[in-house]
């Protein structure tokens, strides 16, 4: 038990050292996309860490196997390379044995990993993408922020306001419009400026939409060509510009936001190759966990870190088969049935391949030459040692 808490704790301290910094790495590029869309209004500001919440145990079931697997990788690489490995041996502690402490600890974090996969991570995602679709659901208004250009869709103006108060309304408002067609070059300008200005939608499409116009209070209109003397200025108690249409949303969640009991009763073979890959990812800890005891055998010469790279690349090569048979079976390149388990047999495969490969070769008959007959092959005197 001594040394089952021994390698736990070096594995979990190094388990938790990577996958800290890799969610960091994952947040921090999430973060800085949901900070740009704020910074141009497309996204409320106090959303962002709601949006990032909801897609922490998506970020846990990708980092999670990975960090893992490098903290396998470390904690016997350090065996081998401080001796530690030569010395539990000779206590006769075998790499067997460690790898059946490690696997329990395998179960575990795979055990976790198909928790993320199965249930929490999808119900994640659905949050996160009813949010997305409230936010896409604004209008160019409802994004406005005081003291800020912003275009409105279609390419047909920008607008303007000094303030903007907490139920929408707009102060000192600039509008400009081009007027026209697009092939016309004497295309006429509006420039509209108002004290007050506010969102309205008016009822009665035959689809139960609404129209969205933008209605000004006590302004100017001013209309011309640019570069010409000829324009005309009107005085306005209430001006009303129409807005684009909001284009409709799909309301089909994505198939990483649907719930895993959905999956199940799917004929759709892009909601069977999702369904796989949640099954695949905690068979996933435990083939990368049998492929980095072989893999983590180094000596001095190597050092700790020499085989960080090609195990590394291995991992990646073995997500990456994930992903593409996930993709085949969604395109209906793949039936159904083939599943993702041949991908995962043959990654087992190696890992058994590199097992046997590493392991000692016992002597012919059995028996182990004393140590004085290794000195004198080697050439070294004898004498006086005893056997």
């Amino acid at each position: 038990m001594i040394i089952f808490r021994y390698l736990c704790r070096e594995i979990l301290s190094a388990t938790t050292a990577v996958c800290v910094i890799l969610l960091l790495v994952l947040m921090s590029g999430r973060f800085v996309k949901y900070l740009a869309k704020a910074v141009t209004g497309d996204m409320e500001a106090g959303v962002i860490f709601a949006m990032i919440g909801y897609r922490i145990p998506g970020f846990l079931e990708l980092t999670l196997p990975l960090a893992f697997f490098l903290a396998v990788l470390l904690s016997f690489g350090r065996l081998h390379i401080q001796n530690e490995m030569s010395v539990l041996k000779a206590c006769g502690v075998s790499e067997k044995r460690l790898m059946g402490y490690t696997l329990v600890l395998a179960l575990f974090f795979a055990a976790i990993t198909g928790w993320l996969s199965l249930s929490v991570a999808p119900a994640g995602m659905a949050k996160a993408e009813t949010l997305y679709k409230a936010e896409s659901a604004r209008s160019e208004l409802d994004k406005l922020m005081p003291k800020k250009f912003y275009s409105l869709s279609g390419g047909k103006g920008v607008t303007y306001a000094e303030a903007v108060s907490e139920d929408r309304e707009l102060n000192d408002v600039f509008l400009a419009m081009a007027v026209g067609s697009e092939e016309n070059s004497d295309r006429s300008l509006v420039l509209v400026l108002a004290d007050k200005g506010r969102q309205k939608q008016a009822e009665g499409r035959v689809d139960g939409s609404a129209e969205r116009y933008l209605v000004l209070d006590k302004g100017y209109r001013i209309e011309g060509i640019p570069g010409q003397h000829d324009y005309q200025i009107t005085y306005f108690e209430e001006y009303g510009s129409r807005l684009e249409d909001r284009k409709p949303l799909n309301d089909e969640p994505k198939t990483d936001a649907i719930g895993t009991w959905a999956l199940l009763g799917s004929d759709d073979p892009e909601l069977q190759a999702t369904l796989q890959w949640r099954l695949s990812i905690p068979l996933l800890v435990l083939v990368v966990t049998l492929l980095a005891v072989p893999l983590s055998r180094a000596n001095n010469r190597q050092g700790r870190f020499g085989k960080l790279l090609p195990a590394i690349v291995l991992y990646f090569t073995y997500l990456v088969s994930l992903n593409a048979m996930r993709g085949a079976i969604e395109s209906g390149a793949v039936p159904v049935s083939v599943t993702m388990l041949p991908v995962h047999f043959v990654y087992l495969s190696l890992a058994l391949v590199l097992l046997r490969s590493g392991r000692p070769k016992k002597p012919r008959g059995g028996q182990t030459s004393p140590p004085s007959a290794s000195l004198s092959a080697q050439g070294i005197p004898t004498e006086g040692v005893q056997t």
